[in-house]
């Protein structure tokens, strides 16, 4: 349980941010976002995530008075479960909640959110003046993804964005309101860089 909580407890940000965005709470989304905006805020969390860990490990070894490496040897168990729950949570916040949330958040249903993340970008259907552009956005782990799809969908002219896992977004944009000039140009980008990987009009 220790383990859950110390896993969880560093991405509040990120989680929090995540919640606004489905909401549609801007104001709250504000907040967040220049946490987000910071690149190093994913090293942050996982350094604060195995602190945690520690000092719960150290207050639970003292009280034992089990505070020394004899006692770490006899405590070991207890120690690889909380480490492996604390280092299971991230990865399961990392590589399957965050892809799912960042589709849903994008206006996408639970099961399109689910395919969109894991998948390819084939299946999305354009309009006649519509166009496609994938990104490749150097974010620091999916925990950013709604960031980025909440800065696309600003933009007038963007019809649908999709994340997918671990740093991809697919963007249907309509070319006669926009353009793949003006998309590349937004200033999340200049914090976290995005490349062309492909192009698609009808």
């Amino acid at each position: 349980m220790s383990g859950l909580i110390y896993g969880l407890l560093p991405h509040v940000g990120c989680i929090g941010f995540i919640v606004f965005s489905v909401l549609g709470v801007t104001a709250a989304t504000a907040v967040f976002k220049p946490l987000l905006l910071n690149p190093y805020f994913f090293h942050i969390l996982i350094a604060l995530a195995i602190f945690f860990a520690t000092v719960a490990a150290a207050i639970y070894l003292k009280k034992n008075g089990l505070l020394s490496w004899s006692g770490i040897k006899r405590k070991k168990g207890y120690l690889f479960t909380l480490y492996g729950t604390t280092i299971g949570v991230n990865l399961l916040l990392f590589m399957i909640i965050f892809p799912i949330i960042a589709n849903v958040s994008a206006g996408a249903s639970l099961a399109t959110a689910v395919s969109g993340a894991f998948g390819g970008s084939g299946d999305l259907e354009l309009s006649e003046t519509e166009s496609l552009v994938s990104l490749q956005v150097n974010i620091p782990c999916p925990g950013h993804a709604p960031l980025i799809t909440g800065e696309l969908q600003k933009i007038n002219g963007v019809e649908n964005v999709r994340f997918r896992f671990p740093d991809l977004f697919d963007i249907a944009y309509d070319f006669q309101k926009t353009s793949m000039e003006q998309i590349i140009s937004l200033d999340v980008f200049n914090t976290y860089k995005a490349t062309i990987i492909s192009e698609k009009e009808l």
